[in-house]
């Protein structure tokens, strides 16, 4: 039985691109890992699927509450799921809701937060969940930011950008590594030969360098325009939309600049995204 190793951030922060990297670091394959089979290796901790197999009832018929409570036992099972540790994809922020912790410590082994630019994150959100950015800088400065149940997902509690980023970031007690979406961009190599070493790995150069290649943005954006994507949200026209840094300079007004610095100044100006 392993333990989980979480892979965090706040939503369209760059956690579906590590998650394509790791899969084709650790399977090194001889063509790129598809991206529809990246849950093949990478759990989900909202996946209804999970919590239905610790239930006595169908999901349906409980209440939020009782599903929440579950939460705990879906982590053990998750770690029963393969005899080494796991990686869980999550956007829950670290703390707990209802009294419930989101994110079960003592199944913990590690975890890696990938974090980007609010300013760049408030024009993907637009674009993911249908929304104007006005709307999406509401929700990253909302401290009761989440989004609802679907057919195929328990609720994901956010908070806002900073609760997110603080939560996972500035609570000692987990082995933390932190990686910059600009810095996945921009210094590939070293970022992500740090994420191997993180995780105790010392590939030879040539593997990193074919699973830098084969998780680029690039051979994503393909995959899915030729095979679609199952994650893809309903009211978001492609998943990989654009994946660069500086957007916000061409598409945010200064009003809008205005609203995510003040909300998020001290987080920003701590990584180095303050304009």
């Amino acid at each position: 039985m392993g333990a989980l190793i979480w892979l965090a951030s706040y939503p369209k922060s760059g956690n579906t691109w590590m998650r394509a990297f790791l899969h084709n670091l650790l399977q090194n394959p001889a063509r790129p890992v598809p991206i529809n089979s990246l849950d093949s290796m990478t759990l989900g901790d909202s996946q209804k699927s999970w919590y239905q197999a610790c239930a006595d009832k169908p999901l349906d018929q409980m209440t939020l509450d009782e599903i929440l409570a579950l939460t705990p036992r879906v982590h053990r099972r998750m770690m029963g799921a393969h005899p080494d540790s796991i990686f869980v994809k999550t956007h829950n922020f670290l703390g707990k809701i209802r009294g419930i912790p989101l994110i079960t410590l003592d199944c913990t082994v590690g975890a890696i937060y990938i974090l980007r630019n609010p300013l760049d994150v408030s024009i993907s959100l637009a674009h993911h969940f249908g929304m104007t950015i006005d709307q999406a800088i509401d929700m990253l400065n909302s401290h009761e930011a989440m989004t609802p149940e679907d057919d195929l997902n328990i609720p994901q509690f956010y908070q806002s950008w900073s609760d997110h980023v603080s939560s996972w970031c500035e609570t000692p007690g987990h082995g933390l590594h932190i990686v910059r979406y600009e810095d996945m961009l921009d210094h590939p190599r070293k970022t992500f030969k740090g994420v191997a070493s993180f995780l105790g790995l010392n590939p030879p150069a040539e593997r990193l360098r074919k699973a830098i290649k084969f998780s680029s943005f690039k051979v994503l954006q393909n995959q899915e325009k030729t095979g679609g994507f199952k994650e893809k949200a309903v009211n978001a026209e492609r998943f990989f939309r654009a994946g660069r840094s500086g957007q916000w300079k061409k598409d945010l007004t200064p009003a809008q600049v205005e609203r995510i610095v003040k909300a998020h100044g001290r987080l920003m100006e701590k990584y180095g995204y303050l304009p």
